[in-house]
């Protein structure tokens, strides 16, 4: 069916161009015409007009650009003060981003329109002539389902760009399984399988849409990751139906590698001992954020000179308890009774204490005993409703059978 109906078309079109050789060249003209799709522009006609792009250089103002195009002052000073709040302020034009004036097909080449470029997406137009009126609009945005997969010679960020694939995709891979996978812990040999909402706008890639389903294979465990909207709520869960959210978070901050892990028995590399290390050092740039990994109150605030240097203690329910240590300062707001919440900024890696350089000494208690961060658990979020299993269920099986379709090919 899909091959009868591209064939009808050329059918009628071949029947017109064989009508059009019999009559006069006038009438073949005025065919063409009718025939010929009209060209826009930021949804404006621009078949009997010009276009000039560009893109804002350095200490390039409105004034200057509009004013070189022929501009009246007035002009610019009326679109400026009256769009400023309810359209767009053009004093906060940015270099680099493009603009474009639509003019006429003249000697004059009087410009009628200057559209410029917001983002991606938007689009600021205003009209130059007697009305001089202004409007936001939109590029259209195109959507199609792609699959990347690849694997970790050295880290997630650098597999992503061997794969060709957009860093977004490692940042949405990172809060999806923020709960599930310390992403400190990736290794050489890890895996990923990603299916996606890839966005186009002219035929180009402007972004990331939603993650469908994601495969990350970490120290040979497969963690699997499913959208799944229903009852008002979205959330990403396992093969299984379990929320991938948990009450704590994996890492107390995202940064690039963990410089010592958990033991009972670490050299202390400036005391030159042997002495219980209960944390997880997490080597990061003096400054970085450090994040609380759970609700929680302060319940401890100070400096100790000879150990953790400024640190807080936060009291998360009556069962655990969490150190962190070393912080070049707090947030701004934290002080000992501070309610806080999952995610919250606490405070900023630093070296205070006894330090050989910056770094976040994180500790992790559960009943007033040190537990290994890495190896535990956190409770879930509610799963998928069992009203609700049966569709997920489906909706599972599709994208599996999509992502395998996708590695076959």
């Amino acid at each position: 069916m899909k091959h009868n109906k591209l064939l009808l078309p050329l059918v009628a079109i071949m029947m017109t161009t064989a009508c059009l050789s019999c009559g006069d060249k006038a009438a073949q003209d005025e065919a063409a015409q009718t025939l010929q799709e009209p060209k826009f522009a930021y949804g404006i006609c621009i078949d009997t007009l010009i276009t000039e792009e560009c893109v804002v250089c350095k200490r390039e103002i409105p004034s200057k650009i509009l004013q070189k195009r022929g501009v009246s002052y007035n002009t610019i000073d009326f679109i400026a003060k009256k769009y400023k709040k309810n359209v767009f302020d053009i004093t906060k034009i940015k270099v680099g981003n493009k603009y474009t004036f639509i003019k006429t097909n003249d000697s004059l080449h009087t410009p009628l329109f200057w559209i410029y470029e917001i983002d991606k997406v938007d689009f600021a137009v205003f009209s130059l002539t007697d009305s001089l009126t202004a409007w936001i609009g939109h590029k259209e945005v195109t959507t199609t389902k792609e699959y990347i997969e690849g694997e970790i010679t050295s880290s997630l960020w650098n597999a992503m760009a061997d794969a060709g694939g957009d860093q977004n995709i490692t940042l949405q891979l990172s809060d999806i399984y923020a709960w599930t996978v310390d992403f400190f812990g990736i290794q050489k040999g890890d895996k990923f399988k990603v299916l996606y909402d890839q966005q186009y706008i002219e035929g180009e890639k402007s972004g990331i849409g939603t993650i469908w389903a994601a495969e990350l294979t970490n120290d040979k465990v497969v963690h699997k990751a499913y959208y799944f909207e229903h009852g008002g709520r979205q959330d990403y869960f396992d093969e299984n139906g379990e929320n991938l959210r948990k009450a704590f978070l994996k890492a107390p901050l995202n940064y690039r590698r963990i410089s010592s892990t958990f033991s009972n028995g670490r050299y202390h590399p400036v005391l030159k001992i042997v002495r219980p290390h209960h944390g997880v050092d997490y080597a990061a740039a003096a400054g970085t954020p450090v994040q609380s990994i759970g609700d929680g109150t302060v319940i401890e605030k100070g400096f100790q000179a000879k150990g953790g240097g400024n640190y807080l203690k936060i009291k998360h329910n009556s069962v655990y308890t969490t150190t962190y240590m070393h912080l070049k300062g707090f947030a701004k707001g934290i002080s000992k009774g501070t309610k806080v919440k999952q995610g919250q900024i606490i405070g900023y890696v630093g070296s205070t204490g006894i330090s050989t350089g910056p770094h976040l000494d994180f500790r992790m208690q559960k009943n007033g005993t040190y537990i290994d961060p890495l190896k535990f658990k956190s409770p879930s979020a509610p799963p998928v409703d069992k009203n609700f299993k049966e569709q997920f269920d489906a909706d599972v099986k599709r994208c599996d059978s999509i992502m395998t379709a996708a590695v076959n090919q």
